[in-house]
């Protein structure tokens, strides 16, 4: 494992012991990552972490995922392949684990098919025009804030027509999962569009709740960063420095203390 460093150029493979555990490469920040960790964590299985540096990626990483992404988990009793892309990986482990700890998906097929529509649309609707704010280069593009709370709407709507605390019901489900990482990043706008932005509190009355209620899940804590450390990312990120491990070398320095 990494013991959450996260790997660069001239590391060598870790070398895990032959456990049977789950082996899942991701990096710290990464959204699309967080969505397996916590679909991993929801259902309580135990995996191995590898965390990978995506600016100065180790060499031997595009033997692991030629796209050169993360999320990819590799299954050992499966061998050498490895599985890539969020939303795969998620599906692949809901279906894999079905006895482990509760199901993800609704049981109906229809409603489990609505669900999968609604993760897809969420990338079109808010990730896309929430990356067009968060990291444009030539000031905020024309009507992206617009379109950010539009694709809100949608979501706060079917909060309100569903009558219940999360999408999966009592319980959150693989819907709350796959979007959770953005809205744990939502004030990240704070970074791009200053500190008075923040969402309408009656507007999105729903989601804002649903937002508490997501942040004391116990799946949703194991992964949490603070916009504090978000931020502290973005701003090595913006300077270049692209400081991964700001979080491990905060731990470190708290123990040497």
């Amino acid at each position: 494992m990494s013991n959450g460093k996260h790997l660069a150029k001239g590391s060598t493979p870790p070398v895990l012991s032959n456990d049977g555990k789950l082996r899942l490469y991701s990096m710290r920040y990464c959204p699309y990552a967080q969505r397996v960790h916590l679909i991993l964590d929801a259902k309580k299985i135990s995996y191995h972490t590898i965390y990978i540096n995506l600016s100065e990626k180790p060499e031997w990483y595009s033997d692991v995922n030629p796209l050169g992404k993360v999320p990819a988990l590799q299954v050992p009793s499966k061998g050498s392949a490895m599985l890539y892309e969020s939303l795969v990986v998620a599906d692949y482990i809901e279906e894999a684990y079905p006895d482990k700890e509760r199901k993800l998906y609704p049981a109906d097929p229809f409603q489990k098919a609505l669900d999968r529509i609604l993760i897809e649309r969420f990338n079109g609707l808010v990730i896309i025009p929430y990356y067009r704010i968060m990291f444009s280069t030539d000031g905020i593009p024309p009507g992206a804030i617009t379109e950010f709370g539009t694709g809100l709407d949608i979501f706060e709507k079917e909060l309100k027509t569903r009558g219940t605390p999360y999408y999966g019901g009592e319980k959150p489900g693989m819907l709350d999962y796959m979007i959770w990482p953005w809205c744990e990043r939502v004030d990240l706008l704070k970074f791009a569009l200053g500190d008075k932005y923040e969402l309408d509190k009656e507007r999105f009355a729903k989601l804002l709740q649903w937002r508490d209620l997501m942040e004391q899940d116990e799946a949703v804590k194991k992964s949490f960063l603070s916009t504090e450390n978000h931020t502290k990312f973005l701003q090595s990120r913006k300077s270049g420095e692209n400081n991964y491990d700001i979080i491990a070398n905060n731990v470190k320095k708290q123990r040497v203390i």
